[in-house]
């Protein structure tokens, strides 16, 4: 069941409390003081390196927040499994051992990691899954609205097809690794808005999420349906939309069809720009990792009133059911919206996208 409140509440009842003064206070009013100071330790667990995202992004986003939340006193020990979900079993439990007072867990594979999450629990050890659900006894989510990404991305797609757009299109799904519960939820969400409006020719479940495994499997695609025959396909993130379109461009084709991602990368970003990839998903990374930080740091400083008014949403796992979460909004990545998401919010800087390569391109657009 998806069953989500309104992100805006809990943004909405965190400046109100801020306002009364309220977020200094410790402990949920059973408690006068916190069980931990500022002296920290918070165990991050990042899942792979293919998404540029979590080493460029999250890792030190969160590394600085934690910082400014602790005076500088808290420190964030950080492991990344490289989609290796036995890596980040061996790294989950290394922390255990080294009694980190907090996790923040994005896993490789949700349900093959419970029983790092039940051995955290037992230690004492909060779990926080970020950006991935996890399963297990965790004691808060925060991620973006999954479903939502994938219904932004199909009706985005949809668009890009126009108003002739047939149940006879031909469409590819390109959907994430069968291990990350958020890549259900992506496929969920587009599905809704796709089915019965097109032709899903063929759907593949991407091992690891890597670009590779895209290429290969959009190859078999072309191969099944006819290069000339696909209208548009469904990539659940960047970095497959990058192998998506090396096999189109092998396979010789030359005017490429709307092609969806999510990530915002950079390389998609320029994709976009040049007219390669119709459009990516762009998901405020500070926004997410500022408050996952927050939520670590108050977990473990006992301060209950502002960790609850991080986690307003509720969500549901295999395991476990009213998950306290937070759910960031997602908005459309277009050629003409760039400017407007990540440069206005510093996360690329137009020079940063207009490289020589795409300078005539930015100039047509007027990005500059």
């Amino acid at each position: 069941m998806r069953r989500i409140a309104i992100s805006v509440a809990a943004s909405t009842m965190i400046l109100s409390l801020a306002g009364c003064g309220v977020l200094d206070a410790t402990g949920d009013g059973a408690s006068a003081s916190p069980t931990k100071g500022d002296d920290v330790t918070i165990g991050l667990l990042l899942p792979e390196k293919a998404n540029t995202r979590y080493d460029r992004f999250d890792y030190p986003i969160i590394k600085s927040k934690v910082a400014e939340l602790t005076h500088k006193k808290g420190t964030v020990r950080y492991a990344n499994a490289d989609a290796d979900a036995a890596r980040q079993a061996g790294q989950m439990q290394s922390m255990i051992d080294d009694k980190v007072d907090v996790i923040l867990l994005d896993a490789v594979d949700s349900h093959g990691i419970v029983g790092e999450v039940k051995k955290a629990q037992e230690a004492g050890i909060p779990v926080i899954a970020y950006d991935r659900l996890a399963e297990g006894p965790i004691d808060a989510y925060i991620s973006f609205d999954n479903e939502l990404v994938g219904e932004v991305q199909g009706r985005t797609l949809l668009e890009a097809l126009g108003s002739g757009v047939d149940t006879s299109d031909k469409v590819v799904m390109m959907n994430g690794s069968p291990t990350d519960p958020n890549a259900k939820q992506f496929k969920q969400g587009a599905m809704s808005e796709l089915n019965g409006k097109v032709d899903i020719a063929a759907s593949f479940d991407t091992t690891d999420w890597k670009p590779e495994n895209a290429e290969a499997n959009m190859a078999k695609a072309i191969g099944q349906i006819g290069k000339d025959n696909i209208a548009a396909v469904y990539s659940a993130n960047d970095g497959m939309a990058g192998g998506v379109i090396k096999a189109l461009k092998a396979a010789g084709v030359t005017t490429l069809p709307p092609i969806t991602g999510q990530d915002a990368e950079l390389d998609a970003v320029q994709r976009i720009v040049a007219g390669e990839q119709y459009m990516s998903v762009y998901k405020s990374y500070p926004d997410e990792a500022e408050a996952a930080a927050q939520m670590a740091v108050t977990k473990v400083q006992g301060k209950g009133i502002q960790f609850d008014a991080l986690t307003q949403d509720r969500v549901d796992s295999p395991t476990d059911k009213n998950i306290p979460s937070r759910l960031v909004q997602v908005s459309a990545l277009t050629r003409g919206k760039i400017k407007g998401t990540v440069v206005a919010d510093g996360i690329y800087s137009v020079g940063d996208i207009c490289t020589a390569k795409y300078k005539a391109a930015c100039a047509s657009m007027g990005l500059k």
